[in-house]
C-alpha cells in the first residue's frame, strides 16, 4: 500500500487530530513518539512523512529483519514491538505542545503501561521525556526509574528535524536498547 501525499489543505486540516496506538498486550519494546505530525494524521500511520528516520532507524538497530515502509506498521506487532506517543495532539511541530499536555501525556502513558505491559517504553526525545515525566537531568538511555516492571528508556527523536542524530548515531543509540532487550 502506498500513502497518498497530503495536500496543504489536508495538512491544515489534520491540526489537533489524534491517531489510533499501535499496541498490543507485553509487548517487548513500545515506542513512544512526542506527538503525531500532521502528515501522520492525514495518512493515518506513525511516522509517515518523508524524511523521518524511524523506520530506518529500528532495521539498522536490528529491531526489523528489513526496513518496513510506514504503510507496513502494523508488523511491528508480530515483532514485539508497537507505536503510542507522549501526546495525542497532531501539530505541525512539537514546539506547539504545552508542559501541561506533556505531564497529562505521562500519566496516560503509566495507564497504557499497565494495561499492556510492555518490557520497555522508548521514549523517542530526549526533551519530551525531561518534561512529561519531570526529570530535568534526564540522559539518552535507559532510566532508573521504571513504571511498574516496565522499563523506561530515552533515545534521540528520528525526525528528520533532529539534524543532530544522523543515520548511524540513530542506529547506534537503538541498537543499545535492542541489544538491552534480548539479554533481559
Amino acid at each position: 500500500m502506498k500513502l497518498h501525499r497530503p495536500t496543504k489543505d489536508e495538512l491544515f486540516a489534520a491540526t489537533g487530530r489524534t491517531m489510533p496506538d499501535l499496541l498490543a498486550p507485553d509487548l517487548r519494546v513500545l515506542f513512544c513518539g512526542i506527538n503525531p505530525s500532521l502528515y501522520s494524521a492525514v495518512v493515518g500511520v506513525h511516522f509517515a512523512r518523508p524524511g523521518n528516520r524511524f523506520w530506518p532507524s529500528l532495521h539498522a538497530a536490528g529491531f526489523t529483519p528489513r526496513l518496513l515502509k510506514p504503510a507496513e506498521q502494523e508488523e511491528l506487532l508480530t515483532l514485539g514491538l508497537g507505536i503510542t506517543n507522549v501526546v495525542d495532539r497532531a501539530t505541525a511541530s512539537a514546539d506547539q505542545l504545552g508542559a501541561e499536555e506533556y505531564a497529562e501525556g505521562a500519566k496516560s502513558l503509566a495507564r497504557k503501561v499497565k494495561r499492556y505491559r510492555p518490557k520497555y517504553l522508548a521514549v523517542l526525545g530526549l526533551g519530551a521525556y525531561r518534561t512529561a515525566f519531570s526529570r530535568p537531568k534526564a540522559r539518552f538511555g535507559p532510566q532508573e526509574e521504571t513504571l511498574g516492571d516496565t522499563r523506561l528508556w530515552v533515545l534521540p527523536n528520528p525526525s528528520g528535524l533532529n539534524a543532530s542524530y544522523q543515520l548511524p548515531d540513530l542506529a547506534r543509540l537503538y541498537g543499545e536498547l535492542r541489544r538491552a532487550v534480548e539479554t533481559r
